[in-house]
């Protein structure tokens, strides 16, 4: 099965993210002719580590490895939307502030490093778009710097063992097992 760790988030900062994608789907009608899928708010996560296709021995493995990460609850920040590479817009994401989100990522890496290869360059960002053609790049990053997003803080007390399965229509995500953090 096709596996990822992930945070999910509190219902006002979906209704935030919600806002926001709201403001990037007007850019579809805009001079820079963007063609925009916006992620559906029940997909809405942050990626802590994929793990891509495991078998369930494996699963087992990983569940019982990451009962033992512990940082204790904290608190995250939304900040500012972003693309990854300005000459090939793919994804639209928010970016998710929070030195604790390293950290957390960081022990999930060094519980799991026996079964998978440390992450090299991990961000923590929220994908919230994905971008299938933009005719005027310059014009897209302009009026996507126009978008702002509310420093909305959101708590974090646990993290999701999760299982994707893609399909047509999308992805449908299943969680296997919640981890508390205390």
């Amino acid at each position: 099965m096709r596996c990822f760790i992930a945070l999910d988030f509190t219902r006002d900062f979906r209704d935030e993210i919600e806002r926001v994608q709201k403001e990037l789907e007007k850019l579809n009608q805009g001079s820079a002719t963007p063609i925009i899928k916006l992620t559906e708010r029940e997909n809405l996560h942050l990626t802590l580590k994929f793990l891509g296709e495991i078998d369930n021995e494996k699963v087992g493995e990983v569940r019982k490895k990451l009962r033992e990460v512990k940082t204790g609850d904290f608190s995250c920040y939304l900040g500012n939307l972003g693309v990854f590479t300005p000459t090939q817009i793919k994804i639209v994401w928010a970016h998710i502030i929070g030195k604790e989100i390293l950290e957390l990522q960081k022990k999930i890496d060094e519980k799991l490093k026996d079964l998978f290869v440390p992450e090299k360059r991990f961000m923590s960002h929220l994908t919230i778009a994905r971008v299938k053609l933009v005719k005027d790049k310059k014009v897209f990053l302009e009026e996507l710097g126009k978008i702002k997003t509310q420093n909305l803080k959101f708590p974090v007390r646990d993290f999701y063992l999760m299982k994707s399965e893609l399909t047509e229509k999308g992805p449908i995500y299943e969680e296997i097992e919640k981890f508390s953090l205390k």
